[in-house]
C-alpha cells in the first residue's frame, strides 16, 4: 500500500529544531516533499543536512512577518506545483505572572504562537482548497499545547496563545467540514516534549514563594516524557488517520481527563504532577 505522504508537498514552520525537525525527517522518510521555514538559519541548515538529498526547500523567516510568510507559501506552490498540507509549528514562551509580563513580551508570544498560525492558515488555505478539490485530501495542522487545555501560573501569554490556536482550529474544523471536507484540520496538544521551547523561554519572574534555586531547564528535561521523534510520529499518524485532535504523551492524556472531570479544581489536583510543587 502506498504511503499517504509519498510525493505530498508539506509546508512546515519551526523546522530548525525539536518537533519541527523531527516532523521534517519523518515525513521526508515517507516520501514527502518539504517546504521548511524557521527563524534560526543554523538550525534550518542542520535540518537540511540531516535530510540528505531528499527534496526540500529552506526559507529563513519570522512567522510574524506576514508578507514573508505568504511569499514562502506561494513560493512553495510555485516551486513544487501544489500544496498538500501545512503544519504551523513555530512557537516560543515567556515565563512570568501576567502582572510582571512586559507588554512587548506578551505581544511577541501572541504574535508568534497565534498570529503566525493565523497567517499560515490564511496563506495556505486557498492552495489547500484547490488540492482537496482535486484529490480529496489536504491537511491543515496547528500545534497547540496542553497549556491550550489548562491554565498555568507564569504562563498567561503562552496559555492565551495556545487556547487561541485551539479555538481557531476548532472553528476551522467545523467550517471546512462543511465547505471543504477533504481538508483534514488537526489541533495538536503536546504534553512535555524535550524541545528547546522551555529551555529557551525568557524567564522574567516567578510566583511569590516559588523556589529560585532550581535549574528549570534541567527540571523540564526530567519531567518531559516524550522525545521530538515520538511526538512527530504521533502527529503524522494522526494526519494519516485524519484525526481532528491529537494528544501527545501520557501526561497530555492525563491532563485532558482531569480538566474534563474537574473543570474548576483541576490545578489543585494535578499541579504537583506537572511541576506545581516547585514552590
Amino acid at each position: 500500500m502506498a504511503d499517504p505522504f509519498d510525493n505530498k508537498v508539506i509546508a512546515l514552520t519551526g523546522a530548525g529544531s525539536g518537533i519541527g525537525r523531527a516532523l521534517a525527517l519523518d515525513l521526508a522518510g515517507r516520501g514527502a516533499v518539504l517546504a521548511l521555514a524557521d527563524k534560526d538559519s543554523e538550525g534550518l541548515a542542520e535540518t537540511r543536512r540531516l535530510l540528505g538529498n531528499r527534496p526540500a526547500s529552506l526559507t529563513v523567516l519570522d512567522v510574524t512577518d506576514t508578507d514573508a510568510l505568504t511569499t514562502w507559501v506561494d513560493g512553495a506552490v510555485a516551486e513544487f506545483g501544489r500544496l498538500d498540507g501545512i503544519i504551523n509549528n513555530a512557537g516560543l514562551s515567556v515565563v512570568a505572572p501576567f502582572a510582571d509580563t512586559p507588554r512587548a513580551d506578551f505581544d511577541r508570544v501572541m504574535a508568534v504562537n497565534f498570529g503566525g498560525v493565523v497567517e499560515g492558515c490564511r496563506a495556505a488555505l486557498p492552495h489547500l482548497k484547490t488540492q482537496a478539490a482535486a484529490t480529496g485530501t489536504a491537511w491543515l495542522v496547528n500545534i497547540s499545547s496542553v497549556f491550550g487545555m489548562m491554565g498555568y501560573p507564569t504562563q498567561s501569554a503562552y496559555n492565551a496563545s495556545k487556547y487561541a490556536v485551539r479555538g481557531l482550529t476548532e472553528a476551522l474544523h467545523l467550517e471546512l467540514g462543511v465547505t471543504d471536507p477533504g481538508i483534514c484540520v488537526i489541533r495538536v496538544h503536546p504534553g512535555g516534549v524535550r524541545t528547546n521551547v522551555a529551555v529557551n523561554s525568557k524567564r522574567i519572574a516567578g510566583m511569590p514563594g516559588q523556589r529560585t534555586d532550581l535549574d528549570f531547564a534541567a527540571e523540564f528535561e526530567k519531567a518531559a516524557k516524550t522525545t521530538p521523534e515520538q511526538a512527530a510520529a504521533i502527529i503524522i499518524d494522526g494526519m494519516a488517520r485524519r484525526q481532528h485532535r491529537v494528544l501527545i504523551g501520557s501526561d497530555a492524556k492525563f491532563i485532558d481527563w482531569m480538566t474534563r472531570l474537574f473543570p474548576v479544581t483541576y490545578f489543585k489536583r494535578i499541579g504537583a504532577f506537572i511541576g506545581g510543587e516547585n514552590r
